[in-house]
C-alpha cells in the first residue's frame, strides 16, 4: 500500500467515526422537522400527528394564551418561552402542535422543530444551524424532566437565557412536563435535607423552570369536560351514537381506566370508531 492510499483509508475511517453534518433541508418544504444527531440533521415531517385546536376542550385559557404568544413570535414581536406542565394526558403536547398549526395558517414561515431530551446537549449546534434563516422556529421538547445527576438541564440555558452569544431572535422554546419544577418533588426534598446549604442544593435545577416566561398549568378534567371531549371527537369523525349510550359507555370506560383525561377520551373514541368501522382521521 502506498502512502497516498494509506492516507485515503485513514481519512475514510475518520469520516465513518465522525461523519460530517448533513446539509440543511429545504426549510420551506415542510412546516415541521425533527432534530437528530450523529450526524446532525433536520428531518422533515410530511404529516404532523395533531388534532384541530377546536377539539381541545377544557383548556381554553391555556389555549388562548399559547396561541397569542405564538402569534406574537411568528409576526416578529416579543414572546416568551413556554412551559406547559401538569396532569398527564390533558393535551399539553397536543396544544403545542395545534397552536403551531393554527398560527402557521395565517403566518407562513413558522416552523416546529422537535428535539428529544437526550439530544439537549446538541442544542447549541441546532441554534447555529437555524441562526440567520428567514423562517421562525418553535423548538419543542415533549415530556421534559431531569433526574438525579442529570446535567442535560445545563444545555437549556443556551436557549432560555442565552450565553455570551445571544439566542437567535428567530427561535423560541416550548416544553411540556408533568412536573412544574422539572424534577421530582422527593428529589428536591432529599437534596435539601442532605445538603450543607439546603437553599442552594437544588436552586440551579429548580430555577430552570423560572426561566420560562410563561407557565401554563393543566389539571385533571371533571366528568362533564371528559364527556364534552368525547362528543367533540365523535362529531368531528361522524360517529353515530345516542347520547345515553355514549354517556354510559364513556363513564364505564373511564372507570375501568381509573382516570379521566383527553388521552383516555381519545382511547375510548378509538375503540368506538373501530367498532363502527370508521377510519380515524382528524386532519
Amino acid at each position: 500500500m502506498t502512502g497516498d492510499e494509506a492516507l485515503v483509508r485513514i481519512a475514510e475511517a475518520l469520516e465513518r467515526i465522525n461523519p460530517p453534518p448533513s446539509a440543511m433541508p429545504d426549510l420551506w418544504g415542510s412546516d415541521a422537522f425533527v432534530w437528530h444527531t450523529d450526524p446532525d440533521r433536520l428531518t422533515p415531517v410530511p404529516r404532523v400527528n395533531r388534532v384541530p385546536i377546536e377539539l381541545l376542550v377544557g383548556i381554553d385559557r391555556a389555549r388562548d394564551t399559547l396561541v397569542e404568544n405564538t402569534r406574537q413570535f411568528a409576526t416578529g414581536f416579543a414572546a416568551n418561552n413556554v412551559l406547559l406542565w401538569g396532569a398527564r394526558g390533558m393535551g399539553k403536547s397536543s396544544l403545542v402542535k395545534a397552536a403551531h398549526a393554527a398560527v402557521a395558517v395565517d403566518v407562513p414561515g413558522l416552523k416546529l422543530v422537535e428535539i428529544q431530551r437526550e439530544d439537549l446537549p446538541s442544542i447549541g449546534r441546532l441554534l447555529n444551524a437555524l441562526r440567520g434563516a428567514k423562517a421562525r422556529f418553535i423548538l419543542f421538547c415533549d415530556d421534559l424532566s431531569f433526574g438525579h445527576d442529570d446535567s442535560h438541564y445545563k444545555s437549556l440555558k443556551a436557549i432560555l437565557d442565552g450565553g455570551v452569544e445571544r439566542r437567535p431572535e428567530n427561535v423560541i422554546f416550548y416544553a411540556t412536563s408533568n412536573r412544574r419544577h422539572l424534577m421530582p418533588r422527593d428529589m428536591i426534598e432529599n437534596e435539601r435535607g442532605s445538603a450543607i446549604n439546603p437553599s442552594e442544593a437544588v436552586e440551579e435545577k429548580v430555577s430552570l423552570s423560572d426561566r420560562f416566561g410563561l407557565w401554563l398549568g393543566f389539571h385533571p378534567c371533571d366528568q362533564e369536560q371528559f364527556l364534552a371531549m368525547i362528543q367533540g371527537y365523535c362529531d368531528a369523525l361522524g360517529l353515530a351514537v345516542s347520547e345515553d349510550v355514549l354517556r354510559a359507555e364513556a363513564i364505564e370506560w373511564q372507570q375501568t381506566r381509573g382516570s379521566r383525561s383527553g388521552r383516555v377520551a381519545w382511547q375510548y373514541v378509538t375503540d368506538l370508531a373501530g367498532r363502527q368501522g370508521v377510519v380515524l382521521d382528524l386532519g
